[in-house]
């Protein structure tokens, strides 16, 4: 079993100093608690809701800058690991990033694939690599953003590239079918599913919470309300790989991978139809 920390806090906005600091509080804490993997919101060091790309750009992190390295000073004092987000800026580029962070630094990183008409994405060049699982002691972990979890798609390809868990931070403004989604996602690819949600209001828009996990049969774990909080949860990693399901043997079995049929979704990767060609408007 692998005990995972949700942490569900409330960023400030352009204070990437602080919210490192309150976020290896979260871990130091987490980890006294007993858990091995903490995960933050989408955006978690830098916020989200920024009106322009100035703005973020000043407000973004580096991957070699001080606020990482703190965080996994935080890891490498409590033995765990994390998921942190944040605004990054490479070069005169920004990504909307994820990273995780082990007891030796940072392992990973994970640029949001896609982006909308909305808060800092208006502004980040979207992620160009298939969707990540990393190999890490705890586990074979997958990394979404946000609006990537609305798109069935990259839950697949996380599963079919061994993903037992997969961790989705998020920056939520509303609430809508997310419960559904969660539990769909970790439901139709046996795979256990954590999304964690920010709270409080940015720029004048209200984050609600709502952080949940669910299990590899889409069976709802744990859920926190619309404040601060800590969502503790034990996730059985080794049942996401037993892909087959017996409810009675002969009689009802099934197996989300193996009865798949591939040769026959080529559709999926054809151009899409006509309409707008750039997607959701970008500033």
């Amino acid at each position: 079993m692998l005990a995972v920390c949700g942490v569900q806090m409330d960023p400030r906005r352009g204070e990437a100093s602080a919210n490192a600091r309150a976020a290896c509080a979260a871990i130091e804490a987490a980890a006294a608690e007993g858990a091995r993997l903490v995960v933050f919101p989408e955006a978690s060091l830098t916020g989200y809701v920024f009106h322009d790309r100035d703005s973020a750009h000043e407000a973004a992190i580096e991957a070699e800058g001080g606020e990482l390295a703190e965080i996994a000073g935080a890891c490498r004092a409590t033995g765990a690991w994390s998921v942190v987000g944040a605004v990054e800026r490479a070069g005169e580029l920004l990504h909307n990033s994820l990273f995780l962070v082990g007891p030796e630094g940072l392992a990973g990183r994970y640029h949001k694939l896609h982006t909308l008409c909305l808060g800092v994405d208006r502004f980040t060049t979207p992620g160009s690599r298939p969707p990540s699982v990393f190999d890490t002691p705890l586990g074979r972990i997958g990394l979404n953003i946000c609006y990537d979890g609305t798109f069935p798609e990259t839950a697949r390809a996380l599963k079919l590239a061994g993903a037992q868990l997969i961790v989705l931070p998020t920056n939520w403004p509303n609430l809508w079918l997310k419960r559904e989604q969660v539990r769909m996602r970790a439901y139709e690819n046996h795979v256990n599913y954590l999304a964690v949600n920010r709270v409080g209001i940015e720029e004048g828009v209200e984050f609600h919470g709502g952080s949940m996990a669910a299990d590899p049969r889409g069976e709802m774990m744990a859920e926190l309300g619309d404040g601060p909080g800590f969502l503790h949860v034990e996730f059985d990693l080794r049942a996401a790989d037993a892909n087959r399901v017996i409810v009675q043997g002969g009689e009802y079995e099934y197996d989300y991978v193996a009865d798949r049929r591939p040769e026959l979704y080529g559709g999926l990767t054809d151009a899409p139809p006509a309409g707008e060609p750039s997607g959701s408007r970008r500033a």
